[in-house]
């Protein structure tokens, strides 16, 4: 069995990370656009012929780059994301945590919580009882409730 540890923080922060790493690699392939796809051809057909070679060259480059910056783009939106849902998946389980550590003291003492909504009743039974403090009664179920009559 595999266990995951992430810290959203960390997360964030990796993220915050690799988009300063993006940032970086975007302005050096600008600044590295001019020079590379800007190279005046000399007299000979030789040289003439190297400097195309590298003119097509920095071409590629210049496409995969901007490729592998979309990418690098949608990947550091979805660790963001990521790193959101967890931080709140992560909130929600406190917060059920703690109202059940509230919630148990009082429930044991008095047989209902002291904060939430009452469970629903079952078919022809009434909800269970909201909290002391706060909270709602649960719905009452569906179908005949018996009622006693008086013997006669």
């Amino acid at each position: 069995m595999s266990f995951v540890i992430a810290a959203p923080e960390v997360m964030a922060a990796a993220a915050t990370d690799l988009a300063n790493i993006g940032s970086s690699i975007s302005a050096a392939s600008a600044a590295a656009a001019g020079p590379t796809m800007g190279i005046l051809a000399a007299g000979s057909r030789e040289v003439v012929a190297i400097s195309a070679l590298f003119g097509s060259h920095a071409q590629g480059y210049q496409t995969l780059s901007a490729q592998l910056a979309a990418y690098h783009n949608q990947f550091v939106r979805a660790l963001n994301a990521g790193a959101g849902s967890y931080a709140s998946a992560e909130a929600a389980n406190v917060q059920q945590t703690l109202l059940n550590a509230i919630n148990a003291p009082t429930q044991t003492l008095l047989g209902r919580p002291l904060i939430g909504n009452g469970a629903d009743g079952g078919p022809g039974q009434n909800g269970g009882p909201g909290g002391l403090l706060y909270g709602n009664g649960g719905n009452g179920g569906a179908g005949d409730h018996p009622i006693p009559t008086a013997a006669t």
